[in-house]
């Protein structure tokens, strides 16, 4: 996270769906597990609606008057924070006049930007906080993310809600409504992505802008029975400005309602680097921390026998949990220096911020040169130390949270003790950090549901894995208990 600037970019460009890695010589055993676009998520998904648009069945106007209605109509939710309704008429107006050849897989298609992270041009980034919400900083033009989203035919027209600074798991904006939980808006959507999360969940758009720096896709996923892919690291293109590079542990993508859907905007934005395939009978190693409720617990072990009946090989192993809570210290280290460093060069002082961005803060500005320099050699070792965790195993899969989504609130910014509010978190999302210290993937996606709430897991893999991980995804979801959500998407048609 550093201060936001503008610089002038190419203009948008598509490429082709194109797989960067994948299970060698086929996907186990399952050919149906082998072809996400077959299934339950037929007609409840961005790809759909896409193809709804393309096929003429309705049209990007029509669409996004029924994500603007949708929008209107779940105010209460709290999703989302920017709305602009000028932009997103005059955004379906010019999809619908395009030609053939312009149109990219998710042409037409309402897309809401995360109010933290890369940026779109016209609508004003505010990572959640009254201070720089007050300043109203408003993008020239798209972050390199955000123009390569828009080259598949996504049109962005509003912002989501994100906790200040991202620095929480739930999702309070600092002065603005919480974001709430579509299955029981008593509780949370996760954060920090939470307004994305409750965006797709709820139907205001199909596919949503996310990021995550220690569980920030992940937990708004696994909360809100969402997929998303935290990418490698340097996975996805993060300039020209690289306000959330964090020493690379932060990485960003989409939330969306499944595993197609994550596939092609990742192939969209994926930057050439090395690429990991995984064999045909991948190894896939089920790590199931103490702390995790039984419900939670059985869901992965269900996963893994899912995964047992397409082929795959599956063998329990402990939980990574010394290396992950290392990675929580590292973390935490970086987000406060991070931290220290966007407030001062923005000159927002310690009483513009929420108690716990200020103590943060504080324990930032404390962090001289030598420890920073430490940090990141630790931070270059535990990732060297993570391959570690793949010498018996191609992928992991772990549940993402250890019980149920928290009450809203439960999370916020109040205290004043950091410490503590990284313990909460640790407690809530185990080894959350770890993908991103070390660098790795981090697929999360759905496995039925406990106590009227969807259960959340994440496949995890070596650098270089995220499209072999996108495809071992397809087969636990063509093979998961189905999801109906508890709003339908905007615009599809029925």
């Amino acid at each position: 996270m550093s201060p936001m600037k503008s610089q002038p970019m190419p203009s948008p460009r598509w490429r082709p769906n194109r797989p960067r890695s994948s299970l060698a010589n086929g996907t186990c055993r399952s050919t149906k597990a082998n072809r996400p676009d077959r299934g339950r998520f037929r007609v409840m998904d961005a790809t759909a609606l896409a193809a709804a648009i393309a096929t003429g069945q309705t049209t990007a106007c029509a669409v996004m008057d029924a994500s603007l209605a949708a929008c209107r109509a779940q105010a209460g939710l709290g999703a989302v924070v920017h709305l602009d309704e000028d932009m997103a008429r005059a955004g379906a107006e010019a999809a619908d006049a395009a030609p053939a050849e312009r149109r990219g897989p998710f042409h037409g298609l309402p897309f809401l930007v995360k109010d933290l992270g890369g940026v779109a041009q016209g609508l004003p980034a505010a990572a959640g906080s009254a201070a720089l919400r007050a300043r109203r900083h408003v993008p020239a033009e798209d972050s390199h993310l955000l123009r390569d989203l828009r080259g598949l035919g996504l049109i962005p027209f509003g912002l989501t809600a994100t906790p200040a600074f991202g620095l929480s798991l739930t999702c309070e904006p600092d002065g603005l409504p919480p974001a709430r939980n579509p299955w029981n808006p008593a509780l949370t959507p996760g954060g920090s992505s939470g307004g994305a999360a409750t965006a797709v969940a709820a139907g205001m758009v199909a596919i949503a802008h996310a990021t995550d720096a220690a569980g920030s896709i992940r937990v708004p996923a696994a909360c809100c029975g969402l997929t998303g892919l935290k990418p490698s690291r340097g996975g996805v293109p993060g300039g020209p400005d690289f306000t959330n590079h964090l020493m690379g542990i932060a990485s960003e993508l989409v939330l969306a309602r499944s595993v197609r859907d994550v596939d092609t905007a990742y192939q969209a934005v994926a930057q050439p680097g090395p690429v990991v395939h995984l064999p045909g009978l991948p190894r896939v190693a089920l790590a199931l921390p103490d702390r995790c409720a039984p419900d939670i617990c059985k869901a992965a072990q269900d996963a893994a026998d899912a995964l047992r009946d397409a082929g795959c090989a599956v063998h329990e192993i402990a939980a990574p949990d010394q290396i992950g809570a290392e990675a929580q210290d590292i973390s935490r280290t970086i987000l406060s220096v991070s931290l220290a460093e966007w407030m001062a060069a923005l000159d927002v002082p310690d009483n513009e911020i929420p108690p716990l961005a200020a103590a943060m803060v504080r324990e930032g500005r404390a962090v001289d040169g030598a420890t920073l320099f430490a940090a990141s050699r630790q931070l270059a070792s535990l990732s060297d130390r993570a391959r570690t965790l793949f010498q018996s195993a191609d992928a992991i899969l772990m549940p993402v949270l250890a019980a149920p989504p928290l009450p809203v609130g439960t999370l916020d910014l109040m205290g004043t003790d950091p410490g503590a509010h990284f313990a909460a978190l640790e407690g809530f999302a185990p080894n959350a950090a770890l993908a991103n210290v070390a660098g790795l993937p981090a697929l999360a996606l759905p496995y039925g549901m406990s106590a009227g709430m969807p259960v959340g897991l994440q496949l995890i893999g070596p650098p270089g894995a995220d499209s072999a991980l996108l495809r071992l995804g397809a087969m636990i979801e063509q093979r998961a208990p189905t999801l109906t959500f508890p709003f339908p998407i905007a615009g599809l048609p029925a």
